[in-house]
């Protein structure tokens, strides 16, 4: 988000939350994802009778969903499941805050933004880390971050790509008050950039490919200049955790599935991904180095304990201060039950008897 980092949660009964979904300034550029005009059966509005909801939305990380959906790995691994397409990713974290859908395709950042505001939620596997996917662009001319100052620069507020500019920033010894920061929701961010209305733009793939369209543009610094700081999890209610581990297991297992799938069958899997995310192969390619999709193995190590940010714990305690701090969360978000790494385990314990 794909694609990340925090393209933050808004929770409809908390108030930041639905001032997150609001959220748009009056530019009125017109954008749509260039995924939105697809439509599939995997990905339509409405679940099948009693079968788990999934979101997923413009991400890198998380187009392998449309190849599990597709190619039938869920049925193969017995769960009845549906992947739920969002045009906008916010939608996607306000729709599974209000518990309308069972799971989602989320950063660490927006997770914790839910749990701060009273979510229940648990992630129970990384999909993967950005290392370049999520970017901030900016117009010719402009050449340092120092160079932002007084400057119009647009970002969907609360996102992990405003999260991004506030690093970026921070790192420059600068503060968002340096900038004009203008809310705006990605995609319609990326189309003001490219109508000359913004200095520049913080977005993620593949709405970079949109805003670097613009003559001249180029990418100031990306989430590559800041290793670990934008992961990609699954993420389902506590509720749904509690009540049926069987069926969350299932999924987790049909996620390493998919990768299987997509490393023995690579050209028909880039060609459903580069269909789902609304872009040629070539330029779905060009995002290919910009996520890194986690293994097994480096999933059972983000759960573990650690003082660096390849530990999920010691990265969501360093962005909850960081998020507190800039007022982008009410209080520091309970960690305790975040969590539930047994699911990968199990599946490593499985392929291991395999």
């Amino acid at each position: 988000m794909p694609n990340y980092p925090l393209k933050f949660m808004k929770k409809p009964s908390l108030l930041n939350y639905c001032l997150l979904f609001v959220l748009t300034l009056g530019l009125a550029v017109g954008c749509s994802n260039p995924a939105n005009n697809l439509t599939t059966s995997s990905s339509t509005p409405s679940a099948a009778p009693n079968a788990v909801t999934i979101g997923f939305s413009a991400w890198p990380g998380w187009f392998p969903w449309q190849v599990t959906a597709d190619e039938n790995i869920f049925t193969q691994n017995n769960v009845n499941a549906q992947m739920k397409w969002f045009d906008g990713y916010a939608e996607s974290i306000s729709t599974l805050a209000a518990k309308q859908i069972d799971a989602n395709s989320q950063t660490l950042g927006d997770t914790l933004s839910s749990v701060a505001a009273g979510a229940h939620q648990v992630i129970v596997l990384v999909n993967d880390n950005s290392t370049g996917n999520d970017q901030i662009i900016v117009r010719a001319g402009i050449n340092s971050i120092q160079d932002l100052k007084g400057k119009k620069v647009a970002a969907e507020e609360g996102t992990v790509d405003h999260f991004l500019l506030l690093q970026g920033l921070e790192k420059a010894g600068m503060k968002v008050s340096d900038i004009q920061f203008v809310p705006l929701e990605t995609g319609k961010a990326a189309a003001a950039f490219v109508a000359g209305q913004l200095d520049a733009v913080a977005v993620f793939a593949p709405f970079t490919t949109e805003a670097l369209k613009r003559p001249g543009s180029k990418t100031l610094f990306s989430s590559k200049d800041f290793p670990g700081s934008i992961s990609d999890h699954l993420v389902f209610t506590q509720d749904f955790v509690d009540q049926h581990p069987d069926q969350v297991q299932a999924i987790v297992d049909s996620w390493f599935a998919t990768l299987a799938y997509i490393k023995a069958n690579p050209a028909k899997s880039d060609q459903i991904m580069a269909e789902r995310a609304g872009v040629s192969l070539k330029d779905y390619h060009a995002y290919a180095t910009g996520t890194h999709i986690f293994t097994l193995a480096e999933n059972l190590k983000a759960f573990e304990p650690g003082n660096t940010m390849i530990s999920l714990q010691f990265a969501a305690q360093k962005m909850a201060k960081f998020l507190e701090q800039q007022n982008l969360t009410p209080h520091t978000p309970d960690l305790t039950h975040l969590f539930d790494d047994r699911f990968v385990k199990a599946y490593a314990a499985k392929l291991k008897k395999a």
